[in-house]
């Protein structure tokens, strides 16, 4: 049996080793300029590669489902639709103008105010994940129409503004943001860290979490809020991205040979970091940025999404 420490220790390896890669290749020696820029943007990968990664890992746990995802509840559809009213209501060059931290409050705010609303589907009597999920899903679809209706009622320029932010770009690096979302990566980590026992018990289903002590209703809420949370700074930072936490999560079931969550929480991490800085050191100083990224990764994460799908109905 895989050791849990040594597996650790290759993967933190393979990580540090892509990210010298990133920092390093083709700097030819400008590193006044090069350290700086690439230092900005490996930073932001990190960060979106926690959040991301994690916030996945906590709702599969919470939902004791390999193949759900925080987007499954339309977290993102709510993100593109705020984006789009923001464009409807202030126009483009109105939108670009707005106070960036400003912008992610009010988003971020949604966005808990919504995994709350969802979660008052749960009451103590009736705790049926299935029907927050139902709920969810529902409101994903009623966002995403209402941001097409309002796309196709907004002027050609206004509508390439709000395309431009409907995709995930790993490209640009908003200072402002990026030390938010570090610092709410930081603190969520913590209480993560923390929790993460009672994360192990909770995998055991609902029935025996609450025989063996775990406030259940309490704790979902809290996790709900922490993916909200956690999905809000990725998606603020670069935009929503589907299918890179169900990608991650599913090499950390087949690797990860516990499941106890001290090993798999920084086994997602990794994973999940080292796709992202190694995929972008490709793609920008092997391929010369003659691809996307993100469009890779979606491409992949849908096809382990439906194979996933067509394993469980073997079983």
């Amino acid at each position: 049996m895989r050791k849990p420490t040594s597996l650790l220790i290759l993967l933190g390896f393979i990580l540090t080793t892509s990210a010298l890669f990133f920092m390093t290749f083709n700097a030819n020696g400008n590193w006044d300029f090069v350290l700086p820029f690439r230092g900005k943007k490996l930073l932001l990968l990190l960060t979106i590669a926690y959040t991301i990664g994690v916030s996945t890992l906590l709702f599969q746990t919470l939902t004791n489902n390999p193949i759900l995802t925080p987007s499954i509840l339309g977290f993102d559809s709510l993100y593109l639709l705020t984006q789009t009213v923001l464009i409807f209501i202030f126009g483009g060059i109105g939108f670009t103008q707005l106070d960036i931290a400003n912008k992610f409050v009010f988003e971020s705010i949604l966005m808990l105010c919504g995994s709350l609303l969802l979660f008052k589907t749960l009451t103590k009597e009736n705790a049926d994940l299935a029907r927050m999920i139902l709920v969810g899903v529902v409101f994903g679809v009623l966002f995403r129409s209402l941001n097409n209706l309002l796309q196709r009622m907004i002027d050609p320029e206004e509508f390439a503004v709000a395309q431009g932010s409907s995709f995930a770009s790993f490209n640009s690096v908003n200072p402002t943001l990026l030390w938010i979302g570090i610092t709410i990566a930081v603190l969520s980590s913590l209480w993560i860290w923390q929790q993460r026992h009672k994360l192990d018990v909770l995998l055991l289903g609902r029935d025996r979490a609450i025989n063996l002590g775990i406030n259940y209703h309490t704790f979902s809420r809290q996790l709900l809020i922490c993916c909200a949370l956690l999905v809000s700074v990725s998606t603020a930072l670069v935009g929503p991205i589907l299918f890179l936490g169900l990608l991650v999560c599913a090499l950390v079931n087949a690797l990860s040979p516990v499941i106890a969550h001290s090993v798999r929480i920084p086994m997602t991490f990794f994973i999940s970091a080292t796709t992202l800085v190694l995929g972008q050191a490709v793609f920008e100083q092997l391929l010369g940025m003659q691809g996307v990224l993100s469009v890779v990764i979606e491409f992949f994460g849908g096809i382990v999404f439906i194979y996933l799908i067509l394993k469980q109905q073997k079983k």
